[in-house]
């Protein structure tokens, strides 16, 4: 159990019920109820509560239970939510179960493949994906067109988008060649479609977008497309280190759940294919 007073966003955070973002969002949108009333924001509550979301109740684990963290490698065409009205394919489908609730560490659109992190530490998810913390993405894109040398430093120096100014934080090219050029990018904001509109804004169109890393951990090599692996003690360690936070497990208990569709390891491939090494195919 909670001590008194705690926050209700730190405490249905760190019982696995989501990320502090998404249950502050919920507060504002109404959608959580505490003892039958509508939650206020940063409302004080011991955790002996009756919580309940858009009226089903929300059952806190009596006891600490180990935390899980997995890396998944989204396809194009699934979303990143739980539900989708329009009846798309999302990411959760294919994860494995957990005895907490998977928290997606940041989102990617429906058209972007690549890295996703799911963790059911909500204080790590919230840390990994709050600005201050500055954590690094890193992309591989293939966009039309010659870019210019010009293009490349605007996209460093920075271009005011619609909702403020944003640059790469690095960039060089990674392949490929006339309209089908392959670069690696860095930036260290998660606003939504940052990077297809940097390049949209220069006139240059993305045909591809892979995410490649998410802070100190990498899209690992053989892991396909649609499936889920469990990170490993030293990714894990990395992640809790970047955050900022130390690892709320102190004797090293983790919970490395049966991996979903789980595959053998599959020779690598370039941005394009399951991995980052290999030769590019050359859909879009």
């Amino acid at each position: 159990m909670a001590e008194d007073g705690q926050r209700i966003h730190k405490l249905l955070a760190e019982a696995g019920v989501g990320s502090r973002r998404q249950i502050e969002r919920w507060i504002a949108e109404g959608r959580l109820t505490v003892d039958g009333q509508p939650a206020a924001p940063g409302q004080a509550v011991s955790g002996r509560e009756h919580f309940a979301l858009d009226g089903r109740a929300l059952k806190l684990p009596r006891r600490e239970r180990p935390h899980a963290w997995l890396a998944y490698h989204k396809p194009d065409g699934e979303v990143c939510t739980e539900h989708d009205p329009e009846g798309r394919p999302t990411v959760f489908q294919a994860l494995p179960k957990a005895r907490r609730r998977w928290i997606s560490v940041g989102r990617l659109d429906v058209n972007t493949s690549g890295l996703l992190l799911f963790t059911t530490d909500g204080q790590l998810a919230h840390r990994l994906m709050h600005p201050s913390t500055g954590i690094v993405r890193e992309y591989a894109v293939r966009v039309l067109g010659e870019v210019s040398l010009e293009t490349r430093h605007r996209l460093l120096d920075g271009v005011l988008l619609d909702d403020g100014p944003a640059r790469f934080e690095s960039l060089r090219e990674d392949g490929g060649d006339g309209a089908n050029t392959w670069f690696r990018v860095r930036l260290s904001e998660g606003r939504n479609r940052e990077v297809r509109r940097l390049w949209e804004a220069l006139g240059h169109q993305v045909s591809r977008l892979i995410r490649v890393a998410y802070g100190p951990v990498a899209l690992p090599r053989g892991l396909r497309r649609g499936r889920a692996r469990a990170l490993t003690e030293a990714e894990v360690d990395a992640l809790y280190a970047a955050a900022g936070i130390q690892r709320p497990d102190p004797k090293r208990e983790t919970t490395r759940p049966k991996t979903a569709r789980q595959s053998r390891p599959v020779p690598a491939r370039k941005p394009g294919g399951a991995g980052q090494g290999g030769r590019r195919t050359r859909r879009s």
